[in-house]
């Protein structure tokens, strides 16, 4: 579900797009026509160096927010690849520019959204410097990153879909989560509470950001 301001953005200001595994959103050069959510799969963006190379300066999963500087600039910056079959909505930059210099409620949601945003790449960026692939995952699933596929959660993580699931083997294995049904996992908070005397448990499952959470 869209968050606001963007779901009180007139239909005739948003384009709906769907993209095959490979396909390019855009060039880097091209005129900018909007910022993008991603509903589903995962977009790269992506700069080539002077000798060619390809980096990869970002990665959009699903239910997320990119391209956002395009607002403010002419042309695009890089390139923007579909590295899976993607379902998004181009927002209209006129619009959205008009709205944030005009309207001031959608102007401060907006800015609150791109807060957000920030906040979380900061997060996302400090759980990837964790280098124990086991570590990594299990501060990814407490942080509620774990909300889609398993393959959209290890490319947000930094890991590969091999690593990924060494790691949740190892965490189902240690008592942190419990695997719940093919690529569903839980965390296992009846062990936290062995750390925590404290607190009170009890047997209700809570769903809490797409994983259930055992209490």
């Amino acid at each position: 579900m869209l968050s606001s301001p963007f779901d009180s953005i007139p239909q005739q200001f948003c384009r709906h797009l769907t993209l095959e595994k490979g396909a390019r959103l855009f060039v880097q050069g091209r005129t900018t026509g909007g910022m993008f959510y991603l509903k589903t799969g995962d977009i790269e963006l992506v700069r080539h160096s002077a000798n060619g190379e390809l980096i990869v300066i970002h990665r959009a999963t699903a239910d997320s927010f990119f391209a956002e500087a395009s607002l403010f600039c002419d042309h695009y910056h890089c390139d923007a690849i579909a590295r899976n079959n993607t379902q998004l909505i181009e927002f209209d930059r006129v619009y959205l520019l008009d709205q944030f210099e005009n309207n001031a409620k959608f102007s401060m949601a907006l800015a609150k959204q791109f807060t957000f945003q920030l906040q979380s790449g900061r997060r996302i960026r400090e759980i990837m410097a964790i280098k124990s692939a086991t570590q990594r995952t299990i501060a990814a699933i407490n942080e509620g990153l774990l909300v889609g596929n398993l393959t959209s959660f290890a490319a947000c993580i930094g890991l590969s879909v091999e690593a990924l699931y060494r790691a949740l083997s190892a965490l189902v294995k240690s008592g942190e989560l419990v695997k719940i049904g093919r690529g569903y996992y839980a965390l296992n908070t009846n062990n936290l509470e062995k750390k925590r005397p404290s607190a009170r448990a009890n047997s209700k499952v809570e769903y809490f950001t797409g994983v259930k959470h055992y209490l």
